[in-house]
């Protein structure tokens, strides 16, 4: 079955950094547009940074400036950088393909951004 696992989450103070990969055993990842979730406590998960197969990237704004989307075929990783955290980037984040989901959401990876 297809399967994307998450990891890289962690506590962090704002203005911190961390950086989440996400992998997959899908011999076709390279072929994949994938994107970046995420789940704030209470809230719907939503969107926040898509790279396609050719490798175009969009950011929505809440991320804009602070997170880099970045993908590596050979090894069939996805990685999100996360600098200048905020507490409203606590969330659980989670990797995808779009606009087609073709894997169950997998356990994701927690980042809590507090002082």
């Amino acid at each position: 079955q297809v399967q994307f696992v998450e990891s890289g989450g962690g506590l962090v103070p704002p203005g911190g950094s961390l950086r989440l990969s996400c992998t997959t055993s899908e011999r076709d990842f390279s072929t994949y547009n994938m994107g970046w979730y995420r789940a704030a406590p209470e809230k719907k998960r939503e969107l926040i940074a898509r790279i396609y197969s050719t490798g175009d990237i969009i950011y929505e704004d809440p991320v804009k400036g602070r997170f880099t989307v970045s993908r590596d075929n050979a090894h069939n990783m996805l990685y999100l950088q996360m600098d200048d955290l905020k507490p409203e980037d606590t969330a659980t984040y989670f990797c995808q393909r779009f606009p087609t989901m073709i894997a169950k959401w997998g356990q994701g990876t927690q980042v809590t951004v507090s002082s």
